[in-house]
């Protein structure tokens, strides 16, 4: 565990051996410029200030953390809370890192933002900083998605937001950042380059966590003032990895604290038919190191170092890296990590929705199956908090579609 941290603070921008700046000379600069802003934001008490006042009064912090009674009857296992991100403005996490970020691009005095979207949510989150700010907004996004969130991109266009569609490659998040880094180098004097997640070259793994963390530190107070106590395990979904770290991280020196992250399993184990990178031990295939986007990192890649495609029902899983601190966590043992089925997924959104009222985003469906499908490893004196890091609104066209 001392190794873990002292790596993870020795070390800027790295995590074990991953991280990292890998990028085209023509991005440094402006790698620097973010990464000596951010420093200097960390201690400006005019910036933080800023940056509590939106979190409270714009995007509705902090969240509750609510005792699942029914669902942990249904379960008939550990105790079940639900850190409720889902009751954010926008309707998820996305937003606590937009808000952090969009602040820094005006203290960098940068009127235009760009940002990428897979489920949509980031793009909305981005619109809306945007639009509350004062700054313009491209937003890219993968016309594959563009057909599953449809919802959010109308929400986009109406923020004021441009939404650019992206027709190529897989046509999803990994084509989205393509584009959007490609704006960002030919546009770097006026642009802020709005990454969602806690992937990409460094400031931004690190960065993206600490907007994130406020998720981990309330849920750790709330815990300890609800139980009395530290929960024994902590749940959230993983695609890039931003709420799982924002969740994680205030827990990351409790040893006895166990952290799993689910992941998207899609429809089989191949090449093609899943976004798991770090669920070897089930059988998915093709996750090893290797770059992507700025970061070293498990990436999903054929015997060719091909990246490979990818597939789940969920837009915002569907992604063949991973953020390199959960790669990090992953190989160190902190953290486990496992896949869940499309199946699987809508089947808990299903089950939260009957038992507690509340239907979650497609992502946050993952998690709960993760949960469920744990449930004969729980004892009751087990106590889980699980990061809703989204509701399900943008995916009632699917689910009343499959379900």
């Amino acid at each position: 565990m001392s190794s873990i941290l002292q790596s993870l603070t020795t070390a800027p921008g790295r995590f074990g051996p991953y991280g990292g700046r890998y990028v085209p000379e023509t991005l440094m600069v402006p790698l620097f410029e973010l990464e000596r802003a951010y420093e200097i934001a960390k201690s400006d008490v005019s910036f933080q200030s800023q940056l509590q006042s939106l979190l409270k009064n714009f995007a509705g912090r902090p969240t509750p953390l609510q005792f699942a009674s029914r669902l942990t009857e249904h379960l008939g296992g550990p105790r079940i809370y639900l850190k409720r991100e889902d009751l954010l403005h926008t309707g998820a996490h996305k937003i606590n890192n937009a808000i952090g970020q969009g602040l820094l691009a005006l203290k960098m005095g940068k009127p235009r933002i760009v940002a990428e979207t897979g489920a949509g949510q980031h793009g909305v989150a981005s619109a809306t900083i945007a639009a509350h700010l004062g700054l313009e907004c491209v937003v890219y996004m993968g016309t594959e998605d563009m057909a599953r969130q449809a919802l959010n991109v109308a929400r986009m266009h109406l923020l004021g937001a441009q939404v650019v569609a992206v027709d190529s490659g897989s046509r999803t998040l990994k084509d989205a950042i393509n584009e959007a880094m490609r704006d960002w180098v030919t546009n770097v004097r006026t642009t802020h380059y709005l990454l969602g997640s806690v992937l990409g070259a460094h400031p931004y793994p690190t960065m993206v966590r600490d907007f994130q963390s406020v998720i981990g530190r309330e849920a750790r107070e709330q815990i300890l003032a609800a139980e009395k106590r530290l929960p024994t395990h902590l749940l959230a979904c993983v695609g890039g990895g931003s709420n799982a770290i924002g969740l994680f991280y205030a827990f990351l020196r409790d040893s006895d604290v166990k952290m799993i992250g689910i992941e998207a399993g899609g429809r089989g184990n191949e090449l093609g038919e899943h976004a798991a990178r770090l669920a070897a031990a089930q059988g998915y295939a093709g996750a090893r190191p290797g770059v992507l986007q700025g970061t070293y990192t498990y990436v999903l890649q054929n015997s060719d170092g091909q990246i490979a495609t990818t597939h789940s029902i969920s837009a915002g899983l569907d992604y063949p890296a991973i953020g390199p601190e959960h790669a990090w966590l992953a190989d160190q043992r902190r953290a486990q990590y496992s896949a869940v089925s499309d199946s699987a997924a809508l089947d808990a959104a299903r089950t939260l929705a009957r038992t507690e009222g509340i239907i979650p985003a497609l992502e946050s469906a993952h998690a709960i199956a993760g949960l469920i499908e744990r449930r004969a490893q729980f004892t009751p004196e087990d106590l889980v908090i699980l990061n809703l890091s989204g509701r399900g609104d943008k995916d009632m066209d699917t689910y009343s579609r499959l379900l």
